[in-house]
């Protein structure tokens, strides 16, 4: 059962990051252009002049941060950013979306439209200084994560509701092109931000159902987890021992929203997670 881990109500919560070093979950609120850190007892907020969506860590205290426009180191001990690179800074259609740190220390950061424009999307990769763009003409860029050893990618489209998976050569960058691992349609599901398990299983939060489900190596479903948001945005693996499965979720354009909705939430997950990946700049 979801125990709240978090009252606070976002209007889009997303980007949840469990600091292995701090031992705290990091997650933000888009629409609100806020960040939320907490142990499970004590929280903090920072608020940003613009949309911020998704982050990996750096250092204690230090993380970098995927905004609207650009990509920026965060010190949560000063609340200062310093810039690192631009991110879509010329188009003010889209910003940041789901993303997440590779094994190789690299960073993957989806964009999308504010408005979800068809097609409006991309995603990226920045490692050793350079940014470069892997997928284009996506319209919500989601579920960016990443199996044990490296291998594999995967990500979505949530809108065209099937999940792909790509191979990665020696340096983390795509080889081949991506195959279709997991399709929703027919069970009308919407994917959106995802995590893999330490065995290799996909978690896939699923907006709209209230759920994360967890699907085999081999693209089957296995399991899901119920929590009380609708619309569940975001997992993540965390605790001391990586068993405990945190859920973003969002109150936006529900009405009324439900009284758990934009909630964060805990659940044992009954298997552990992978240590989530340090950038390294």
């Amino acid at each position: 059962m979801a125990d709240v881990f978090s009252s606070t109500v976002c209007k889009l919560g997303e980007g949840a990051l469990w600091h292995s070093k701090e031992q705290v979950l990091y997650w933000f609120d888009i629409l609100d252009k806020r960040l939320y850190r907490s142990d499970g007892t004590d929280e903090e907020s920072w608020e940003f002049d613009e949309h911020v969506s998704a982050a990996g860590w750096v250092d204690t205290g230090v993380l970098l941060i995927a905004s609207e426009t650009s990509l920026s180191v965060f010190d949560t001990a000063t609340g200062e950013s310093t810039f690192i690179h631009p991110l879509e800074s010329d188009n003010p259609v889209t910003r940041s979306n789901d993303g997440r740190a590779d094994p190789w220390g690299g960073f993957w950061i989806g964009t999308m439209g504010k408005n979800a424009e068809p097609g409006a999307g991309a995603i990226y990769r920045y490692y050793d200084g350079t940014l470069t763009k892997l997928f284009d003409k996506i319209t919500i860029s989601n579920a960016i994560c990443f199996t044990p050893g490296g291998g594999h990618a995967f990500y979505t489209d949530t809108r065209k509701r099937k999940i792909l998976r790509v191979a990665l050569d020696d340096e983390g960058y795509p080889e081949g092109k991506p195959a279709l691992f997991a399709d929703l349609t027919e069970a009308e599901l919407n994917p959106d931000g995802a995590v893999v398990d330490a065995e290799g299983n996909l978690w896939v939060a699923q907006w709209g159902a209230g759920r994360v489900a967890c699907y085999g190596t081999d693209g089957t479903l296995i399991r899901a987890i119920t929590v009380p948001g609708v619309q569940a945005s975001c997992p993540a693996f965390g605790g001391p021992d990586l068993s405990t499965l945190f859920v973003t979720t969002a109150s936006v354009g529900l009405s009324p929203a439900g009284g758990s909705d934009g909630m964060t939430f805990a659940v044992p997950s009954g298997t552990k997670g992978q240590k989530e990946h340090q950038v390294i700049l």
